[in-house]
């Protein structure tokens, strides 16, 4: 028998979510191994910006360790006292991974700058080999998350900071392989901090903008992917519809975006519940799946 469209819209969310689950599971084991294997050979090998690089993993296995947990606790039933369910829990999985991120990147610019003074000797072959397997398992973790999927991790702010997290440390990789090729082709040791201080300095960026993005979504305000000129305008264009006020948008979760407002009408071809159907169906095609509406006579 086949599904009506909101059986069909609950199915896939709940293969979304289950696929969700896997990919938080599989990029934490993954990075888990990866960042103690760069610690090893980053100490071993003399490398600080390879080190950076692990710090730069550690914060992506507590970051994606809390969002995984946070993704679970999303998924439990609201209760008497939390009416809304548990969906902010994930934004503050993503305010606490922009935090680790940020504190992580500050260490290694420090770290790097007194280095600057002092380069250490470094062994290249192992430290390029270890860059090279982080570009390899950040890429294949990211791939997880569906970032081909028509940009599906693009509205979830949580799954988005998993994104962000393992493709930013796919570039850092990136920039500590070509820093240990240089290294050993042309024995200038210094390249190794100065490419740490550009790593610190990248790791830092995402993490600030991971907690402006959480602090935004925490605070209620409306959704960086939400317009509010269209919101209005898509209930404007309702037929009857001649006012639109009292519009709220907020966030219930980083993937559920929610919506009151009142909606002043006069007589047309569409009685109050038809009004109400059409109303949330073009709120739905506009990324607010949740939303209350109050009807006005004009």
């Amino acid at each position: 028998m086949a599904l009506h469209e909101p059986g069909r819209r609950h199915a896939q969310q709940h293969i979304g979510r289950a696929g969700l689950a896997s990919a938080f599971r599989w990029s934490v084991l993954l990075n888990s191994t990866l960042s103690v294997a760069q610690l090893v050979i980053g100490i071993g090998f003399g490398s600080l910006a390879l080190i950076g690089d692990a710090i730069h993993n550690l914060g992506d296995v507590a970051g994606l360790t809390l969002g995984w947990g946070a993704e679970r606790l999303s998924t439990r039933a609201p209760s008497e006292r939390f009416t809304y369910g548990f969906g902010r829990s994930t934004q503050l999985a993503a305010l606490i991974n922009g935090v680790l991120v940020a504190m992580a990147s500050a260490v290694v610019v420090v770290e790097a700058i007194q280095r600057l003074t002092d380069p250490q000797p470094l062994v290249s072959g192992p430290v390029a080999w270890a860059a090279a397997a982080g570009i390899a398992v950040n890429l294949g973790s990211a791939s997880l998350f569906g970032i081909g999927e028509h940009g599906g991790h693009k509205h979830d702010l949580n799954r988005r900071a998993a994104v962000m997290h393992l493709l930013s440390d796919a570039l850092v990789s990136l920039a500590v392989l070509f820093s240990a090729l240089l290294v050993g082709f042309t024995g200038w040791h210094w390249l190794d901090p100065l490419t740490a201080v550009g790593v610190g300095l990248a790791v830092g960026y995402t993490g600030v903008v991971l907690i402006r993005d959480a602090l935004v979504v925490l605070l209620d305000g409306i959704p960086g992917h939400i317009q509010p000129e269209l919101v209005h305008d898509t209930l404007l264009a309702l037929p009857g519809v001649v006012n639109v006020h009292h519009v709220h948008i907020w966030s219930l979760s980083t993937s559920q975006v929610a919506l009151t407002a009142h909606i002043c009408r006069r007589e047309s071809e569409l009685d109050d519940m038809q009004l109400l159907h059409h109303a949330k169906e073009a709120l739905a095609g506009i990324g607010v799946g949740h939303s209350t509406l109050q009807l006005e006579p004009a």
